[in-house]
């Protein structure tokens, strides 16, 4: 049997070759140059306590997703490996299962991870979670903690067991905005100082939605007599789904369908609204796995939340080409809606007022491109995915 062997000082690999086979064998020279290409990368730990279908959820996808592999290496840290946005990962995102329920109990295994990983970056995306963060990023002086708030804190947070850790939310290194009113809430009722914060707005995924979009089929549920209006959101009273109820009381008399998707723990409470006030034109779907389809053929999107963050919901009906009508309240909803071109604001908790904007914006034409330009132009994930990548980069 003849065997040979070819190097090189250079080469990264040495190939060691028989009559029968060939073996390549990884030089001391390849090992260190993956090495110091690893140097060269900054890892980020993205904390999560699920990829269910959430906006926290979709950021956290498309942040990861989009960053490039040349500079960054993401890690996904979840509490509990389940929810549809898994499959929408790239394969070469590392998932880290912790298989923890409670956030309070995964302190401790987070902790050990970044002992064991030593990321360059945290990036904690879920506002509880970024609370109970805070006790453990003076034990790690090497690792720079970002938070990307998710609610206008004073408005969200009621419990003060919660509440008490957000006196240290000053020791992460940057804290992430979504919106205006977040930003000032955090400043004005928490006393972080302006220099931590910096405000950027969701991404939408343009390219993404048109693919879930198909423009000739629309959904069963819809009335081809009846102008159909959309609501989406989980069941509870944030989303202000009983205020739109009695909005709907005032449009018995009109060929006017509301329908909702989402699911939550007040649905059985707004049924039960819905049969005392005789809304027969109003039916909940519980929740799909695409909604953008539904987003695409509504006459008009309609939302009542008493506050957001930074409603995605909002984007991807502009993305879609639909017309809004939302709700007054604390969110960054003034940033998202330019008047008269993607949609309209008003008071839900004026009822009838609301019913008559509602009738009003199902009568007016609406030029589906000029509402999409005007959510491309200044929240396409490509722009925000910019703004993301500059501040890790900085770090």
């Amino acid at each position: 049997m003849t065997k040979k062997c070819a190097c090189s000082a250079l080469s990264l690999s040495v190939k060691w070759q028989t009559d029968e086979y060939s073996v390549y064998i990884a030089s001391p020279f390849s090992i260190l140059f993956l090495f110091l290409d690893s140097l060269m990368k900054k890892t980020i730990i993205f904390l999560i306590p699920d990829l269910e279908m959430g906006g926290a959820e979709r950021m956290v996808v498309n942040i990861t997703n989009s960053l490039s592999r040349e500079h960054f290496i993401p890690k996904i840290v979840v509490l509990r490996k389940e929810g549809g946005y898994i499959n929408l990962l790239k394969k070469d995102t590392e998932i880290i299962d912790l298989n923890i329920r409670r956030i309070r109990n995964a302190l401790i295994p987070i902790f050990r991870i970044l002992r064991k990983i030593k990321p360059d970056i945290v990036f904690s995306a879920y506002g509880e979670l970024n609370a109970f963060i805070t006790t453990g990023i003076i034990l790690f002086p090497k690792i720079k903690f970002v938070a990307r708030e998710t609610n206008v804190v004073s408005l969200h947070v009621k419990r003060k067991e919660i509440l008490f850790f957000y006196n240290f939310y000053h020791l992460y290194h940057r804290i992430i905005c979504q919106s205006e009113d977040m930003k000032q809430d955090l400043i004005e009722n928490l006393g972080i100082k302006n220099g931590r914060l910096i405000k950027i707005n969701n991404p939408v995924d343009i390219k993404f939605i048109e693919n879930q979009i198909t423009k000739n089929n629309k959904p069963a549920i819809f009335s081809e007599h009846k102008k159909n209006v959309l609501a989406i959101g989980n069941l509870s009273s944030r989303k202000g789904f009983d205020n739109l109820l009695k909005v709907f009381s005032h449009l018995k008399d009109e060929e006017i369908a509301l329908h909702i998707l989402g699911d939550g723990r007040d649905r059985e409470e707004l049924i039960e609204l819905k049969n005392k006030l005789d809304l027969k034109q109003v039916f909940f779907h519980g929740k799909k796995s695409n909604p953008y389809n539904y987003l695409y053929h509504a006459d008009l999107f309609v939302l009542s939340s008493r506050y957001e963050g930074f409603p995605n919901v909002l984007l991807e009906a502009g993305a879609c080409g639909t017309y809004s009508l939302a709700n007054h309240c604390p969110g960054g909803i003034s940033e998202i809606i330019q008047e008269k071109i993607n949609g309209e604001i008003a008071s839900v908790e004026d009822h009838s007022n609301f019913a008559r904007r509602i009738q009003k914006s199902l009568d007016i034409s609406k030029d589906r491109e000029k509402i999409k330009n005007s959510i491309r132009s200044r929240f396409s994930l490509e722009k925000i995915i910019q703004e993301y990548t500059a501040i890790f980069s900085d770090l």
